[in-house]
């Protein structure tokens, strides 16, 4: 039971990213509503919040898909480890659109990707150099005085409204640099459109989740981020995408997979096929990225 429990936790939070370390501070989080088109053959588009956590020191932006659901991971996982029994989560848990976290480090800037790959941390230092052309044009955005921007990004033309009232020089993704935040951001064909939509100061921040916790605990998981390049990262994070279980098929004998699994109605073969499909599904849910082509800077490395 307590393999087939960890195996269980390694294929659901295959997909939750953490940071190398759990601080508890004063963070202020901004909630942006994401617009955006998944499919550059569809006009199809999706909309989700996405969250920006700024403390003294940097600033963390992320799918809140995850983290939103933190409470109901904790009551579901404590139960099991109560009853010693097993429960199917997956039927219960949404999934979340996008993996990864942008992390921002105050002074100077610096913008790092963050993401998983099966049970490592990976980071890479990312060279974001935004030429923003600030222009004389106001507008009122909700409750928040904004000015108009430009710049160009990843193949993208972007036109974003910032608010001095604000006094951080950041916004959602890879975007920052203007004299206050970013209230709302999109590219000129409107594939992805952040706007803010609310906000809140956290007393007692804590960068990780509790799914991140858990699997720290168990042992399913490192949180210890291991710092890399970007071609690196990309290579093997399409092997990954390819067949995100082979960490965990050798595992996956005959014997283990013809078991029945606890909490369903099948095998568990059955249930690791599901989890398969749902994992295969999250990759190929997106074939229109924020940024379609390099920015300069990378193309001269």
């Amino acid at each position: 039971m307590k393999k087939l429990f960890s195996m269980f936790l390694v294929a659901f939070f295959v997909l939750v990213s953490a940071q190398d370390k759990d601080s508890k501070e004063t963070a202020n989080r901004f909630f942006y509503e994401l617009t955006f088109k998944p499919k550059k053959d569809s006009t199809r588009l999706e909309k989700m919040i996405t969250i920006l956590d700024i403390t003294g020191k940097k600033s963390i932006y992320q799918d809140y898909t995850m983290p939103a659901q933190d409470s109901v991971i904790k009551v579901q996982i404590e139960e099991m480890e109560k009853t010693k029994s097993f429960k199917d989560m997956s039927k219960l848990i949404k999934w979340p659109k996008f993996s990864y976290k942008i992390v921002k480090t105050y002074p100077d800037m610096k913008v790092q990707y963050v993401d998983r790959i099966s049970r490592n941390l990976f980071a890479y230092d990312d060279d974001v150099k935004l030429n923003w052309n600030i222009l004389p044009e106001k507008q009122k955005i909700g409750e928040y005085s904004t000015q108009k921007a430009t710049t160009e990004f990843g193949g993208r033309k972007w036109t974003a409204w910032f608010s001095a009232d604000i006094p951080f020089q950041d916004g959602p993704y890879k975007f920052y640099g203007l004299p206050g935040l970013i209230v709302k951001i999109e590219d000129s064909e409107k594939n992805y459109s952040w706007q803010l939509s609310a906000n809140k100061k956290i007393d007692n921040y804590e960068e990780l989740s509790y799914a991140d916790k858990i699997n720290a605990k168990m042992g399913m998981m490192s949180n210890t981020i291991t710092p890399t390049s970007r071609e690196k990262f990309l290579k093997s994070y399409e092997s990954y995408k390819a067949d995100p279980f082979a960490e965990s098929r050798p595992y996956m004998t005959q014997e283990v997979m013809s078991r029945p699994m606890p909490g369903t109605d099948g095998t568990v073969g059955d249930f690791m096929k599901r989890m398969e499909k749902q994992v295969k599904s999250f990759f190929g849910s997106n074939d229109n990225p924020i940024e379609k082509t390099e920015t300069s800077e990378k193309k001269k490395k």
